[in-house]
């Protein structure tokens, strides 16, 4: 029995389930928290996200099928809670995706565990300009190698969109670059 079907099977027993959830928390939280902190660009917001992902994860774990592994489980909860808080500040600021756009700027600027060189900052500027998708399949593509049968659960799509969405952003970073020199 591999960790994952011994902690699914932990947090599926209403007698271990505490302690499971404390060692799927320690696990994973770190790496949760990054995926997300790439995806809205603030701390604290990404904080608020990732309690949020673990609140879904505990509420849904009897509903987990064991059809993908658990971090690819959470990692599309915490995928979809991200998508879900820029949507949400989206429709209430009525901006549309300038809006998101400007506040993703916004927050990469004034980021203070962010720190880089002017590339650096240029690079994270020309993926936050990429559309969302698009910025989603390059972050975890080329920051997280993750492999594309990966993304395909986590983004719920097909492995060819996800190699053109990764090649449409590729070139749109290295336009955004090459503009800025």
């Amino acid at each position: 029995m591999s960790n994952d079907q011994q902690l699914i099977e932990e947090l599926q027993n209403e007698s271990t389930k505490r302690n499971a959830f404390g060692t799927l928390v320690s696990t994973y939280q770190e790496r949760l928290y990054w995926h997300i902190r790439k995806i809205v660009l603030n701390h604290d917001d990404s904080d608020d996200i990732l309690q949020n992902t673990f609140v879904k994860a505990w509420k849904g774990i009897h509903n987990f099928r064991a059809e993908s592994g658990i971090y690819t489980w959470l990692y599309r909860i915490a995928t979809n809670e991200s998508l879900s808080f820029l949507e949400q500040r989206k429709r209430k600021s009525m901006g549309g995706m300038d809006e998101i756009k400007d506040y993703l700027l916004e927050n990469l600027v004034t980021d203070t565990y962010l720190d880089g060189d002017e590339i650096q900052m240029k690079l994270q500027k020309a993926i936050a300009l990429l559309p969302t998708k698009q910025r989603l399949v390059f972050n975890m593509k080329y920051f997280d190698e993750m492999k594309y049968q990966d993304m395909e659960k986590i983004l719920e799509t097909s492995e060819g969109a996800l190699k053109a969405s990764y090649h449409h952003a590729v070139k749109k970073i290295e336009e955004y670059l090459k503009s800025e020199t």
